[in-house]
């Protein structure tokens, strides 16, 4: 292959991308890409100064139908070569495919970010690795309430629309990438804490399996040095209950994903929780998130949480008011209403 090294930056195509910006067009690891070049010959045309790999449009052609066909069950050396020499692909895709989806029945994204485009192909792949470290950059990249508004809940958002769609098929899918951004969030490291500053406790309603958006808004508020006490999925009503009580929190923040799932009545039960001594009981703001509620709050001094980004300035908003601030300043602080305009610039409640 032609590698030919411009004389002066200009000589390279102005639509030439970085090895990295490739890397996350596609939904693999610059690893794999290098590994590429120097086993199969799937290089760039290019390069800046003799070092820097820029990418041409042509190249990331070449690229693509690497993926495709290595997605289709051919064998990576077969896929290059086919890639390399111009090879009618239908010749190599017409074996029998692996259990990986084929590249037509790709993910409806819409207009979204190209590292959308990529970790949805790297899911598809079932490539664990590439999830992994496009997850990584993403949050390296962006900070993690951009990366999860901006690259994980709309690549997680077409799954699960894929996966209602297509029957049975893309589960696989939808766990694996499911699985990878929660070990993502898991790792997030947190903010020192201040001493003496009451958590906020997360928990999903007792019947809610999926806990992703309050993993994304604990490993938030963790960032921001604000204690969390993070239960996680289908906590039991009297767990609930006595958890709150134990630990006296800031606020309460419940998840529903459906409203199939979404318990009115345990909010109630809640919001009327009192804890602390005798002639000084106190009360913890509650905040519902996830499509799930809907309609009227079920309990006064209830607030709702729309988007990771504006639930996560509330929250804030209330700790920094200090002990006092209670149950009241939910409803201050509980986030624009259904419909309104604020609502709508935000993903669903914490962005699921």
């Amino acid at each position: 292959m032609d590698r030919r090294t411009p004389e002066t930056p200009q000589d390279a195509p102005a639509a030439a991308l970085s090895t990295g910006a490739v890397a996350r067009r596609l939904g693999v690891s610059p690893t794999t890409l290098r590994s590429w070049e120097r086993r199969y010959a799937i290089g760039p045309q290019w390069r800046e100064d003799g070092r820097h790999r820029r990418w041409t449009p042509e190249d990331i052609a070449r690229l693509e139908l690497m993926c495709r066909l290595t997605g289709q069950g051919v064998p990576t050396a077969e896929a290059a070569r086919v890639a390399r020499d111009g090879e009618p692909a239908a010749r190599a895709a017409g074996r029998p495919a692996t259990a990986t989806p084929p590249a037509n029945d790709g993910l409806p994204l819409g207009k979204v970010r190209p590292e959308c485009r990529g970790l949805a192909r790297a899911a598809v792949r079932l490539d664990a690795p590439a999830v992994r470290e496009l997850l990584d950059t993403a949050l390296a990249e962006h900070g993690l309430v951009t990366a999860w508004e901006e690259v994980i809940a709309p690549t997680l958002h077409a799954v699960g629309r894929k996966w209602a769609s297509a029957g049975e098929r893309y589960v696989e899918v939808e766990h694996l990438l499911s699985w990878q951004v929660s070990s993502v969030l898991h790792r997030v490291r947190p903010a020192p804490r201040t001493a003496g500053v009451p958590p906020v406790l997360l928990a999903c309603v007792p019947d809610e399996q999926h806990s992703l958006p309050i993993e994304a808004l604990a490993a938030a508020l963790g960032e921001h040095a604000l204690p969390v006490r993070m239960f996680g999925a289908a906590l039991p009503p009297e767990a609930l209950h006595d958890a709150v009580r134990r630990t006296g929190p800031r606020a309460v923040v419940l998840w529903a994903q459906s409203r199939t799932t979404a318990d009115r009545a345990l909010a109630r039960s809640v919001a009327g929780i009192e804890w602390g001594l005798r002639g000084a009981r106190e009360r913890s703001a509650l905040f519902l998130a996830g499509p799930g509620w809907t309609g009227r709050a079920p309990a006064a001094h209830t607030g709702r949480l729309y988007g990771l980004r504006s639930g996560l300035d509330v929250i804030a908003a209330l700790a920094g008011a200090g002990a006092g601030a209670g149950a009241g300043a939910a409803a201050a602080g509980a986030g624009p209403a259904p419909g309104s305009a604020g609502a709508r610039r935000a993903p669903a409640a914490c962005g699921s």
